[in-house]
């Protein structure tokens, strides 16, 4: 069975990638793509193949869409999918606030249609063979968890969107701690219950914080701490990392989602220094593959909409704290 699939903004920098994985898939008809901005979207859609439509008749068309708008306008997006009875892909965080988090999964729930988080992390093989092994008991009880999810200092970060608190709802916290969050609930069911957060602003431009370390507590007491900052220099052989250690009382485990890398160092030439080829499976394609079965059978989503509100306020409370110097409790 095919389904109909179609874009929503192409305001996210992962746009294009979902476009090309959405034009290669025999079971999937690419619709089109929708934009609150014509011209960006009109160029979009030139680049994909596919028309420009208006949202309204974009929706009666499809079955399922992806939505890659800016943080803060993910609630028009998804409701008017919700609205028109098609299951939704929502690019992280779902919102910038808890309040509209929990309004977009009450709206989805309501209207009976699919809202799933574009949280690619979970799909791929080292967090599957950690969560098997957590599962089958192989570290013993949880004593710490660490994580980083760390990225360049990218164009996107200094003039782009992202570092535009309006339109990002923050910086480096909002951009990073869903995801780490979000592998560390799904491989061990534990939420945060509490955030201590020290951000910081290194560079000249950016409104937002590009430094984060955020302390965590778990519902069982473990400790959890996350790095999840724009900070790798410009020279860094990749664009970042994404990993998790497990400590428990009986082993360890850890966890390093894009480490299927080839270094090629040069020193010759234009583009000398140390630069990686990424040569793994792409989590991307597993989560669109996930989305794919969703829409066809009407089964729920790996990453949910009630997971991106816990995570969403995760980071808020992150922002809470930064702002009161001290740990805050997560608002659930």
């Amino acid at each position: 069975m095919t389904v109909s699939l179609g874009v929503l903004s192409t305001a996210h920098v992962h746009a294009d990638g979902f476009a090309a994985l959405l034009d290669r898939r025999e079971d999937v008809e690419f619709v089109g793509v929708a934009d609150a901005d014509a011209d960006r979207g009109r160029e979009a859609a030139d680049r994909y193949g596919v028309p420009y439509m208006a949202t309204e008749e974009l929706l009666a068309a499809v079955d399922g869409a992806l939505v890659f708008s800016t943080n803060t306008t993910h609630e028009r997006w998804v409701t008017a999918a919700a609205d028109a009875g098609v299951d939704v892909l929502c690019e992280k965080p779902l919102a910038t606030s808890r309040a509209t988090a929990r309004r977009l999964v009450e709206r989805c729930k309501d209207a009976g249609v699919a809202l799933g988080m574009n949280m690619p992390l979970p799909f791929s093989e080292p967090a599957r063979a950690a969560r098997r092994a957590y599962r089958n008991d192989t570290i013993g009880d949880l004593t710490l968890a660490t994580g980083t999810n760390r990225a360049r200092f990218r164009n996107r970060h200094e003039d782009g969107w992202s570092a535009n608190p309006e339109r990002a709802g923050g910086g480096a916290v909002m951009d990073h701690t869903v995801h780490v969050v979000d592998l560390v609930r799904w491989i061990t069911g534990r939420e945060v219950t509490e955030v201590h957060a020290e951000l910081a602003t290194m560079r000249d431009g950016p409104e937002v914080e590009d430094i984060n370390v955020l302390s965590m507590e778990l519902d069982d007491g473990t400790p959890f701490t996350l790095d999840g900052s724009w900070d790798r220099p410009d020279n860094w052989d990749y664009w970042g990392d994404a990993t998790l250690n497990l400590v428990g009382t009986a082993g360890e485990l850890t966890v390093d989602c894009f480490d299927y890398k080839l270094r090629e160092t040069r020193d010759v030439g234009e583009d000398q220094g140390i630069d990686s080829v990424y040569w793994g499976e792409l989590p991307n394609e597993e989560l669109l593959a996930d989305f794919v079965e969703t829409v066809r059978t009407g089964r729920s989503p790996t990453i949910t909409g009630e997971d991106g509100f816990r995570e969403t306020a995760v980071c808020v409370a992150a922002y809470e704290s930064a702002e009161a110097g001290e740990p805050v409790s997560v608002d659930y």
